[in-house]
């Protein structure tokens, strides 16, 4: 980066842009001299040897300014920093083209006629062996995937793993040729005010550079359609519409710090308010997607509520921070350690809680058999307790699991979507997926007289790999009308062995109608 020493002239051409100019300066000036040591060899520790996520022969933007010292960056010098730091991502960012089969009631077979919708999104190459980060929304319910690089090489991608609770899933490219992947940064150490670079491909504009400042860190907006999603977004005013989901989030040194995932809009589009998934959070989830196609996260097996001022006066808190134990499930993480109902949780291995959204995304940075150090409130006294967090495969987390039964309490896992608390859940295990019985409240609801509600789907199960999601209605299997849970498991049952694929009928809440067909292992 190019940096002029201070003169006279200079000094005085700046006094005369104003105070816009030198608001923007002051903010360049904070994000290139208040960041870490940009020379710092610092690499994350590799949970999978063969794949390198990041660019590591790709250097960073950096600046030549000494910490002692205080220069005035001029103009050219501003642009300099936004046009290297645009030029040194954009080949790392792609543009995806997703091809989804719907289905409408008509002639096909006597179910209906297939039709191909389009849509498109962004996504960042973080591995020179060709894996691609992006949303899971931008390839839910993909029948085709193309990827476009910035210099219009198309490729078909194939899809390596999904997390619903990040809404983040990882795709591969095949090249006989290294690819150009993007330095990670560090998002725990992102601050409110810095200068960021958003670049993606809204309204099929592919290679769009915006530029913003963080706006705010750890924020909660709902946007993610599992109950039980990891939201601890980083909020911005880069400039973020649709078709940037999946798209990158970089600082002005060129280190991706966030994937692009929502905006905040009544219109929309872009009214000023934009969410990107922490890298942080990011890389641990892709590391998993690809080592092992799903997210091994563990839990602490509890209920929790956030504290504000009253609980805290309650309570003899100092200070207003911390989450509060709602219930503690026995023979889980949490219960096994020796907390109880009625203790706050202040801290995760030195790292303040402030929301429950903070603890949801701490906890989910562990693994299953990992131990966190908690700090809890309980009596007037903090006391260091170490947690061993539990996995998914244990009994005690199916039964509470069921015993929440759609709760918007804390969850462990990304492999179970529970169904509202209306519903009683049956799980058919041999086939991936937990099915209710509609009350009458749902029939009305989805407009229907009958069919049974999907409220999960697991992980490589046959449903999953079908790629029938959840909250939707099974209406038929095979022509034949499924009323009740056990209409539907006596078909699967008849149709276990079969050799012939089955086809399913599912109803979405807005009316459309989808067809899948399931393919029976090979005995």
């Amino acid at each position: 980066m190019k940096v002029l020493k201070n003169s006279s002239r200079q000094v005085h051409n700046l006094m005369q842009v104003g105070l816009v100019i030198a608001g923007l300066l002051a903010g360049i000036l904070a994000t290139l001299w208040m960041t870490n040591d940009p020379n710092s060899d610092w690499q994350r520790p590799m949970s999978v040897e063969s794949v390198e996520l990041g660019n590591s022969s790709h250097s960073s933007i950096r600046s030549d300014v000494g910490e002692a010292e205080f220069r005035v960056i001029d103009i050219e010098s501003i642009n300099t920093v936004f046009k290297e730091v645009a030029s040194s991502v954009t080949p790392s960012v792609v543009f995806i083209e997703v091809e989804s089969r719907t289905a409408e009631e008509g002639r096909f077979s006597n179910f209906g006629t297939w039709g191909v919708t389009k849509s498109v999104g962004s996504g960042v190459i973080i591995s020179a062996q060709g894996f691609v980060v992006t949303n899971n929304h931008v390839i839910a319910n993909a029948s085709k995937i193309s990827v476009t690089l910035s210099d219009k090489r198309e490729f078909q991608a194939e899809l390596v793993g999904k997390d619903n609770d990040t809404d983040l899933a990882v795709l591969r490219l095949r090249s006989e040729t290294p690819f150009k992947s993007i330095p990670l940064g560090n998002s725990d150490e992102l601050q409110v005010g810095e200068w960021v670079l958003a670049i993606g491909n809204p309204f099929r504009l592919t290679s769009t550079v915006t530029a913003g400042i963080i706006s705010a860190l750890g924020r909660e907006v709902h946007v993610i359609e599992d109950k039980f999603g990891i939201e601890n977004f980083i909020q911005t005013d880069a400039a973020i519409n649709p078709g940037n989901s999946g798209g990158a989030l970089v600082n002005l040194r060129g280190e991706l710090i966030g994937i692009a995932t929502a905006i905040a809009t009544e219109s929309g589009t872009y009214q000023g308010y934009g969410f990107a998934v922490p890298v942080n959070l990011m890389e641990r989830v892709v590391r998993d997607l690809i080592q092992f196609g799903e997210v091994q996260r563990g839990f602490l097996g509890v209920t929790i509520a956030p504290i504000d001022a009253a609980r805290a006066r309650e309570l003899g808190l100092k200070e207003i921070r911390g989450v509060y134990l709602n219930s503690v499930q026995k023979g889980l993480a949490a219960s096994t350690a020796g907390l109880a109902v009625g203790d706050v949780l202040l801290s995760i291995n030195g790292k303040t809680i402030f929301a429950p959204n903070e603890l949801q995304s701490v906890v989910a940075l562990h693994r299953p058999g990992e131990s966190i150090i908690i700090d809890v409130w309980r009596d007037g006294n903090v006391t260091p307790i170490s947690v061993e967090l539990s996995g998914k495969d244990s009994p005690q987390y199916r039964s509470w699991i069921s015993a929440q039964n759609g709760s918007s309490e804390e969850r462990g896992g990304n492999h179970l979507d529970i169904a509202p608390p209306q519903l009683q859940i049956i799980n058919l295990a041999d086939w991936g997926v937990g099915l209710a019985n509609l009350s009458e409240r749902y029939k009305n609801r989805f407009g229907v007289d009958h069919g049974v509600y999907i409220a999960y789907v697991e992980q490589n199960g046959i449903f999953s790999k079908a790629g029938i999601p959840r909250n939707v209605l099974l209406m038929e299997m095979d022509t034949i009308r499924i009323v009740t849970v056990e209409d539907a498991e006596t078909l699967l049952q008849k149709r276990k062995n079969n050799s012939t694929p089955s086809l399913l009928k599912v109803r979405r809440s807005d009316g459309i109608m989808m067809f899948f067909e399931i393919m029976w292992p090979e005995k």
